[in-house]
């Protein structure tokens, strides 16, 4: 079954659904979004063998519609640009960091005036970070199925679950910011709720070797955390993961080794793998 009859199958009763994969359905997409003053927004993409994600798919809830982007399609920067980076136009996320990551990365957009279900349910349950199925399942007691996480958002034609993961992960983000919006303005803490989100979009916007120390710079010292940056340098031109330069457990090793080490040189080695980046390294930091 292609993709256009999965949707005439499959429409929802009050929200239509359409693909976006050419420029005819992206300017449709365009004036849609001019009306909107609130939009709901989630990513797919594969993240494995690369330093940069590798984008797949951008979905849309705006004005009771669902839209579908396939990015291996069409380019949607410039028209998501105007509305992701406009103060204008509020935009649901969940777990916003991980989407304005990816946004920045790979089509340079910045996600400006966002609002985070997941920060806002941290707020108000005051537990642990939840998933969206399980905020979701809170709300509505809808079980949604997860199975498609991790499947192949690179290959074509997309299976009939992917579609359905994909709206699923919009289909209720914004009636959520609803809920949520009345229980946080009753406690008087929505501005909270706001400027946390925007944080998560901050650091998602930022350059990903500062948001990847981010995350171990309380663990490093100085010297490590020059030779983080390093390997971040080397796993960007090459864009493989960091790991495949050397894993995180021998940034502290390598900071230990020093120049009167008469087996340095081979330690070193050992653990980078290559002649050339080993004498780099040596150069570098010995």
């Amino acid at each position: 079954m292609s993709i256009k009859s999965f949707f005439r199958r499959n429409l929802k009763k009050n929200k239509p659904i359409f693909i976006v994969d050419n420029s005819e359905e992206l300017d449709n997409l365009d004036e849609e979004l001019s009306k909107a003053d609130i939009i709901g927004l989630d990513t797919e993409f594969d993240w494995r063998t690369t330093y940069f994600p590798k984008l797949s798919l951008i979905q849309i809830v705006a004005n009771s519609k669902l839209f579908l982007i396939d990015c291996l399609k069409i380019d949607p920067s410039k028209v998501l640009k105007k509305y992701l980076e406009s103060k204008n136009c509020l935009k649901i996320f969940h777990s916003v960091r991980s989407d304005a990551t990816v946004l920045s990365k790979c089509l340079n957009i910045h996600s400006l005036n966002v609002f985070d279900i997941q920060v806002a349910d941290k707020i108000l349950t005051q537990s642990n970070i939840r998933s969206y199925g399980k905020i979701v399942k809170s709300f509505f007691g809808i079980e949604l199925k997860k199975s498609e996480t991790n499947s192949n958002w690179l290959k074509r034609p997309l299976t009939q679950n992917q579609i359905k993961y994909a709206f699923d992960d919009i289909d209720f983000l914004i009636e959520i910011y609803g809920y949520q919006k009345k229980k946080l303005t009753k406690i008087g803490i929505l501005k909270q709720a706001l400027s946390k989100s925007e944080e998560e979009a901050v650091l998602g916007n930022s350059s990903l070797k500062k948001l990847r120390l981010e995350r171990q710079k309380n663990s490093l010292s100085k010297k490590d955390q020059k030779i983080f940056l390093w390997r971040e340098e080397v796993a960007e031109q090459e864009n493989v993961p960091p790991a495949y330069i050397f894993k995180d457990k021998h940034i502290k090793h390598l900071s230990k080794i020093g120049i009167e080490d008469e087996f340095a040189k081979k330690k070193i080695l050992k653990i980078l793998g290559d002649s050339l980046t080993t004498e780099i390294f040596i150069k570098r930091f010995l």
